[in-house]
């Protein structure tokens, strides 16, 4: 990914300072692909005979060697990256952002990125409408969930939209290295324990990484694109000086 410089003269002087997002070359293209990706994958899993029911031996085979330790962590990682969890944690980190290091601007970017994950999970969540593994199929169901939200995981794809987050506000750092190989070993983490716990098939957390990364591609596409000029028309309208048209 590079990071696009900011346009020249699209800010005020007064004004916030407008921060790119690390952008992907042909990122609607890549974006676009993902998303079809996800579609046949899904469409896939819900259409093959008996597709759920093979994927369904990985979680019988986990749930029958429920581990004290592992069993705890997963269930930690279960209210981490849920959504009342979730939501605090990106209200911490954009709040750090706003009132510390004074960017209302990257705060925002940054909740946006976070939380696009989410949104891409639910996106496709309606067109999919795949039933959750049966709880009662399993030895140990450790928190037991029913409904047609199975394909992608909201969890995993929350945790890939975040470790993409904190990687970008590390971009250019000593720290992008290590942030980018946390926030995959956390994602890949987060995708274990919705196996372990088996309210999840492994179509559906694969797909997680491919609905979130396309999330994140299009956001920062469209961010960078657009963000300027709607930065512009706010400092514009908060100094009460007219926004200049290029057109």
């Amino acid at each position: 990914m590079t990071a696009p410089r900011d346009p020249a003269g699209t800010q005020p002087a007064a004004g916030p300072t407008f921060w790119a997002i690390p952008q992907a070359r042909h990122w609607l293209l890549w974006g676009v692909l993902l998303c079809a990706a996800v579609l046949t994958l899904g469409l896939t899993a819900q259409l093959v005979p008996g597709g759920s029911a093979a994927e369904l031996v990985v979680d019988q085979d986990l749930s029958q060697h429920h581990a004290a330790l592992l069993t705890g962590m997963a269930m930690v990682l279960n209210v981490v990256f849920g959504p009342a969890a979730g939501v605090v944690l990106v209200a911490a980190v954009a709040l750090y952002l706003w009132v510390v290091h004074r960017s209302s601007v990257k705060a925002v970017a940054f909740g946006l990125v976070a939380c696009s994950g989410w949104v891409a999970s639910e996106f496709f969540k309606f067109i999919i409408a795949r039933q959750r593994p049966n709880p009662a199929l399993l030895f140990d169901p450790l928190s037991p969930e029913t409904g047609s939200n199975s394909f992608p995981s909201g969890h995993v794809s929350f945790a890939v939209a975040l470790g993409f987050a904190l990687y970008f506000l590390a971009f250019g750092t000593r720290w992008a290295k290590v942030t980018a190989v946390a926030a995959v070993a956390l994602a890949l983490l987060v995708a274990w324990s919705r196996l372990y716990i088996g309210v999840h098939y492994p179509t559906d957390v694969a797909a997680s990484f491919l609905a979130a990364s396309a999330a994140v591609l299009l956001l920062a596409g469209l961010w960078n694109r657009f963000a300027p000029r709607i930065l512009d028309r706010l400092t514009a309208a908060a100094s009460g000086n007219p926004v200049q048209s290029n057109h």
